[in-house]
């Protein structure tokens, strides 16, 4: 198997098992694909001149292990500020698909506003966590390296992980920012779980990431709390940080039931 989160075949993607979520063995954490329909946002016109600065990934249905079609457009354009949206599909059905606000950053000229700077302890003071292992084999919770800045992935309330990918998302290609982010930020409401994993699932229907920089280097952080509300309806807020502070944050829409 491939070190890559997906393989080229032609025009679509192949997921491999490093894809693999916590709720089916047959379905992808949101992760990755978040990252794949980042990537083809980004080969849009204007490219690189535009940051994204909102994302928000709309989960249609479970993402199989099964090739999959990547479709993304501007509906949007602008020279300051632009609207696109991609589309993830298994055959002739979607199901992911994203909406996007890009934005063209301007000169360094603005004051800074009093952010917090000052982000979790960092990866290099911390030891990695145990290994996640949902299905005695690969998985995306190997994919990732983990290193807990506060609380534990295992101890149900609110935590901080350090989060960076072990393979690329494609074969020989270096991962962009964005993609860094993207595969990290759906972790949100695992990190913060309220609830045992074994007895209850939590599945988040979306994920919208904010973001007003992109990360520098290789980890990013999520600082996530969970709520949920006895009906079955939650909210996984995170802060998302790099090693030289804030950079944005994440929500997540939760379905929350009794296995």
């Amino acid at each position: 198997m491939s070190d890559a989160f997906y393989l080229h075949d032609d025009n679509r993607f192949v997921p491999t098992e490093w894809t693999r979520g916590p709720w089916d063995p047959n379905a992808q954490h949101a992760g990755p694909p978040a990252a794949l329909l980042g990537r083809a946002i980004e080969a849009l016109d204007p490219g690189g001149e535009m940051q994204v600065a909102r994302f928000t990934l709309d989960v249609l249905r479970p993402i199989p292990l099964t090739p999959l079609q990547v479709e993304a457009r501007v509906l949007r354009p602008g020279r300051r500020v632009q609207l696109a949206e991609a589309t993830l599909s298994s055959g002739e059905d979607p199901v992911a698909r994203a909406s996007v606000w890009r934005i063209r950053p301007g000169e360094p000229s603005l004051p800074d506003t009093g952010l917090d700077t000052t982000p979790p302890p960092g990866p290099d003071d911390l030891q990695p966590d145990p290994m996640y292992d949902p299905w005695g084999g690969p998985s995306y919770f190997a994919s990732m390296e983990w290193r807990s800045a506060r609380g534990s992935f295992f101890t149900p309330g609110p935590a901080a992980a350090w989060m960076r990918m072990r393979i690329p998302l494609l074969p020989d290609e270096v991962p962009s920012p964005l993609t860094r982010v993207l595969a990290a930020a759906d972790s949100g409401n695992g990190i913060s779980m309220e609830l045992p994993l074994d007895r209850f699932l939590s599945i988040n229907t979306e994920l919208t990431v904010h973001l007003i920089r992109m990360p520098e280097g290789e980890w990013v952080c999520l600082d996530a709390i969970t709520r949920i509300d006895p009906r079955g309806i939650g909210l996984a807020q995170s802060v998302i940080w790099d090693e030289h502070g804030r950079i944005g944050s994440g929500n997540q829409s939760l379905v929350v039931a009794p296995r």
